[in-house]
């Protein structure tokens, strides 16, 4: 029999003993093994540590994000081949979509987080804190990626999802990991690691899996690294009690299994739409993945006048379910992950039988369709029904980790929060009601006891994602029972892998360690205008002194006649008695739109747009006749992506300081210790375009240098091309181009043109063997001319006419076969492209 592998220490590998067995969910087939046997698991972790550790903690946030973008691209291609073998687990189409896509979700959402990130390794968290009058002693805090290794303990229910929504967090954070799936399902876990480890994407050392329970994987934990845990709260536990975690403080996160509630508002009556959700949501909670969802409704908490509507409708929705093999379309509900658990579930609706009245269900008796229910591990959903809640502890305490769950009443809204919190702690509760009344006393009075509390209603139903489904930009987790962990939460997740270290020192010296300029930092004085600077080129602290400008009675006026802002203390000067104002007050708004007019550069350059306002702060009134001058300095760099008809860019935040140049004029005795030049303080930001270093500028001298080095015998370097077959296909393009030839229809397909489109203004090279769409592949087209240098000829008298064209007409598009209709600039940004990847394919540049 064949075994499950492990990939450990940079290699696939199998446990040396024959192992345990694992069966298909729905046929009870034998089909492979689980060993862990010689595995040494004290290496296992510090090769994480080190070889992938190394690697990703020197990754910026936006290079670690990038790289969990690409590998969700990879995977998504690659997703049936997991549905296939998800069926095994007994879970359906919808179930493994929860598990499959939802995985690869983790990888994309966490990624798109690079961008509340710094483009560092590290993360500078919150505001500079002054520790001195005068600011010449501050500190800061800033987070570092541990060094060490996230040891992911994960449950058999979503062997997917539960270890991509753990390493999609701790990779963001620079930390590598070491996944241990439940042995019942590791073979889906095992399948897409194995993509992963194939595709390259990340460094070595970044994923290790070992797939099956080693009992003694948390012996030699370090401080430095975390554990998390996925399971039974009484597992859970036993691990978080291990002598090691104590001894070296090791991080532990659990998230166990909880017996999440879920309440009708008492406005829910028969025949309104959240009646209707909330049975439909107690059916679908119970039945996808067979009720194996740590997030799935346990009870059922009602009002007693309905406990019987809501048993009747909930009975009419569950017979709608068909049990069965899930590869069939006709089937709603596939089967428990294994034997085992079934008769565990089966030993837990025994003691919740003891207190409770089973009200739907059969144990011994279960239609199955397309499998023998015999073989697979199927159990009917059961509902039970309780009238005393108070009374009987076990439905609050025991929980089966299946399709069971039980109703029970409540009198008040008082009564059902102190029926949900006889739970103990719970990943997730839900309340269904229009009346944002009774929302508002549940979720207040109940969110001690739960990590998350969804509130349904007809208004957000098509949109919401369900009671059961955590997000990763939301925490997973729960107080008590469920574990007291959190997992997720956007930045909140990915900080649980930082260490968190506060920073002292003067501010020059923090705004060198951090990267961000603090107030009261030494300047750098720029050579030029900031504004000439490219986005690469800007550094914090680079600073510009402007020059001085008075505000004057006409300049106020005039602002308040052109934004219609009248506020007395602007317009009129016989209302200022009793006020802060001593004259005639110049707008705030006018102060820093007069401080933009001072440092703004009016040319064109680098700076590409102004991209908004951060903050903005007035220190105290500036009035007519005062003079002012700014200091612009570099705060902070953001880096974006762009996928649209623009440049690559970047965010530069600018530290803006407008000070009163009359201020070291005054008399002593109108100043305090207090005062200051400073009068406002704000952060703007611009987007200031990248560096275009890629390509050579092809003019027509650099066009006449490359083809001089042409020969008739050269070749190329990639693709089947001769030499005049380049240049006749230049000179091809070129009447396209110049509008010579346009009878032909768009090649790329609607759905992505504008995608395609946009990539002209990137500084990508296009791929090497790219395929001409009117080019069978792998052929040439006749040769037309009669040598190469005819056909440079022709190609440069092609030329002339392209650029003709657009002097005559530089408002005209024109159609090109791949990019679509292209304007004067996007054609030359083409020629650019163009000409660079068919000179460098001949070795011209």
């Amino acid at each position: 029999m064949n075994k499950i592998q492990h990939y450990v220490q940079g290699q696939w590998t199998t446990g040396k003993e024959e192992g345990a067995p694992i069966y298909d969910a729905i046929t009870g087939e034998h089909f492979t093994n689980w060993a862990v046997e010689g595995l040494d698991i004290p290496e296992v972790l510090n090769y994480g540590r080190t070889k992938g550790g190394e690697v990703l903690r020197k990754m910026t946030f936006q290079e670690r994000g990038n790289m969990l973008k690409k590998l969700a691209l990879y995977l998504t291609k690659r997703k049936e081949q997991f549905y296939d073998l998800s069926y095994r687990t007994g879970a359906t189409r919808v179930d493994s979509w929860i598990d499959i896509e939802g995985g690869f979700g983790n990888l994309f959402a966490n990624a798109s987080l690079r961008k509340l990130f710094p483009n560092k390794p590290f993360h500078v968290e919150g505001d500079p804190i002054d520790l001195s009058r005068g600011g010449r002693f501050m500190a800061h805090h800033i987070m570092v990626p541990k060094k060490g290794v996230a040891v992911h303990i994960n449950a058999f229910n979503f062997p997917v999802w539960g270890m991509l929504e753990k390493c999609a967090v701790n990779w963001m954070a620079g930390v590598p990991a070491v996944v241990l799936p439940a042995p019942s399902s590791a073979y889906l876990a095992e399948a897409v690691a194995r993509e992963i480890i194939n595709s390259g994407i990340l460094p070595e050392g970044a994923l290790q899996i070992i797939n099956g329970t080693v009992k003694t994987v948390l012996d030699t934990v370090e401080s430095q690294d975390v554990v998390t845990f996925t399971g039974s709260a009484a597992t859970g536990r036993l691990l978080k009690a291990q002598p090691r975690l104590i001894e070296e403080s090791v991080p532990f996160t659990m998230e166990a299994d909880s017996l999440n509630a879920s309440i009708l508002g008492e406005d829910a009556v028969p025949g309104t739409p959240e009646f209707n959700l909330f049975v439909k949501e107690v059916r679908k909670e119970m039945t996808v993945k067979a009720g194996q969802k740590c997030t799935a409704i346990r009870r059922i908490i009602v009002p007693e006048n309905l406990v019987e509507d809501v048993q009747i409708a909930l009975a009419k929705e569950l017979d709608k379910v068909t049990i069965g093999d899930p590869r069939l379309k006709e089937v709603r509900m596939g089967s428990l992950v294994s034997k085992q658990q079934v008769e565990a579930v089966k030993s837990s609706i025994a003691d919740i039988s003891k207190e409770a009245e089973m009200v739907y269900g059969n144990l011994d008796n279960i239609e199955t369709i397309g499998a023998d229910a015999n073989k697979g591990a199927f159990i009917s959903p059961v509902v039970f029904r309780t009238d005393n809640p108070f009374q009987n502890n076990v439905v609050h305490e025991r929980e089966a980790f299946g399709p069971v769950s039980t109703i029970m009443p409540y009198k008040s809204m008082d009564e059902a929060v102190q029926l949900a919190q006889m739970g103990k702690g719970s990943l997730v509760s839900s309340i269904a009601t229009y009346d944002d009344n009774i929302a508002t006393d549940y979720v207040v009075n109940a969110a001690s006891h739960h990590g998350r509390i969804l509130v349904i209603n007809r208004e957000m139903a098509k949109q919401s994602t369900g009671h059961g489904s955590p997000l990763p930009y939301l925490v997973h987790g729960g107080p008590g029972r469920a574990g007291g962990g959190e997992e997720m939460g956007g930045m909140r997740g990915i900080k649980h892998y930082l260490q968190r270290t506060a920073i002292q020192g003067t501010p020059s010296t923090i705004t060198e360690i951090t990267g961000i300029y603090q107030q009261n930092a030494k300047y750098k004085e720029a050579e030029d205008h900031p504004f000439k600077y490219h986005w690469e080129d800007i550094q914090p602290g680079m600073s510009l002194k402007t020059h001085k400008r008075t505000l004057t009675d006409t300049d106020i006026q005039n602002f308040a006649n052109l934004t219609w802002d009248h506020f007395y203390a602007h317009t009129d000067i016989t209302s200022l008695d009793g006020s802060i104002f001593e004259k005639r007050t110049a707008h705030g708004y006018f102060i820093i739109s007069a401080a933009a007019g001072l440092f703004v550069y009016p040319n064109k350059g680098p700076v590409a747009a102004n991209y908004g306002l951060d903050s903005i702060r007035f220190l105290r009134p500036l009035y007519h006749n005062d003079t002012i001058y700014v200091r612009l300095t570099c705060k902070e760099k953001v880096d974006r992506d762009v996928s649209s008809t623009e440049h690559p860019s970047g965010i530069v935040k600018w530290h803006v300081e407008v000070f009163d140049a009359n201020f070291e004029n005054r008399p002593e005795s109108q100043k305090t210790d207090k005062d200051s030049p400073l009068v406002a303080v704000a952060t703007i930001l611009t987007m200031v375009q990248k560096k275009q270093e890629t390509f050579v500028e092809m003019t027509e001298e650099k066009i006449n240098k490359c083809l001089s080095k042409l020969k008739a015998d050269a070749k190329p370097k990639w693709g089947i091309m001769t030499p005049q077959h380049m240049i006749e296909h230049l000179e091809y393009t070129y009447k396209i181009a110049s509008g010579e030839i346009q009878d032909f229809e768009i090649a790329t397909p609607e759905k992505i043109l504008d995608k395609v489109h946009a990539s002209l203004y990137n500084y990508k090279k296009f791929p090497q063997n790219s395929q001409f769409p009117q080019l069978e592949k792998d052929t040439l087209d006749d040769l037309k001319h009669q040598d190469l240098e005819t056909a440079i000829e022709r190609f440069k008298e092609q030329r002339k006419k392209y650029i003709e064209f657009f002097k005559e007409n530089p408002d005209a598009k024109l159609k090109n076969l791949v990019f679509g209709e292209l304007n004067r600039y996007e054609s030359y940004l083409l020629e650019r492209k163009h000409l660079n990847h068919h000179f460098e394919q001949f070795g011209l540049i």
